[in-house]
C-alpha cells in the first residue's frame, strides 16, 4: 500500500499536473486522456462514467472539443501530422475529439469514480488549477500576447503550406 501511495505522489507533482492544464474557450481544462492517465483509468472508461452521469456534467464542467479547437491544441503539442478525417494520431487511436474537464468537472468526476486514487488525484489536480489561475491572473497580458503570436504562427504555417503546394 505504501509503495502505491509513493507512486501516486511522485506522479502527481503540481508541476506535472500544471503541464496538463490548457486554456480552451477561456477556461482552464484538462483533457480526458490526461485525467484518465492520472486516475489510472482508460479514457474510454472515464468517458463512459461521464455519459452514465451526464446530469452531473453540464457544459461548464465538461465539453467536447471542436475540430478547430483540436487543431489549435495539436499545434500547441507541436504535432505536424495532418489527417483531416480521422484524429488517430492524437494519443494513440482516438476516433473522436477529446473531452475537456474544468476544475468543477474534475471535482465531480472524483465523486462519480468513487475510489481512493480518484479522490487523492482530484485534490492535487484542483490545487494545480488554483495555482494556474493565480499565475494567469498575475501574468494575463503576457499570456494574451503569447496566444496572439501562436495564432499568427498558425496563420503563417497555412500560408507557407499554400506557397509550397
Amino acid at each position: 500500500m505504501e509503495e502505491n501511495q509513493l507512486v501516486i505522489q511522485n506522479e502527481l507533482s503540481n508541476e506535472n499536473i500544471k503541464n496538463l492544464i490548457y486554456t480552451i474557450r477561456n477556461k482552464q481544462v484538462m483533457l480526458d486522456s490526461d485525467v484518465a492517465m492520472l486516475y489510472h483509468y482508460t479514457t474510454k472508461n472515464i468517458n463512459k462514467a461521464v455519459k452514465r452521469n451526464i446530469d452531473r456534467f453540464p457544459e461548464d464542467f465538461c465539453f467536447q472539443l471542436t475540430e478547430n479547437e483540436f487543431k489549435t491544441l495539436r499545434f500547441q503539442f507541436g504535432t505536424s501530422k495532418q489527417n483531416e478525417n480521422v484524429i488517430e494520431e492524437f494519443r494513440g487511436g482516438r476516433r473522436y475529439f477529446p473531452y475537456a474537464f474544468t476544475e468543477q468537472g474534475i471535482a465531480m468526476l472524483a465523486g462519480v469514480l468513487k475510489n481512493d486514487i480518484a479522490v487523492k488525484v482530484s485534490i492535487n489536480i484542483i490545487k494545480s488549477f488554483i495555482e494556474m489561475r493565480k499565475l494567469i491572473s498575475s501574468n494575463g497580458q503576457v499570456f494574451e500576447r503569447l496566444t496572439n503570436i501562436e495564432y499568427k504562427l498558425l496563420d503563417y504555417d497555412k500560408k507557407f503550406d499554400e506557397v509550397f503546394n
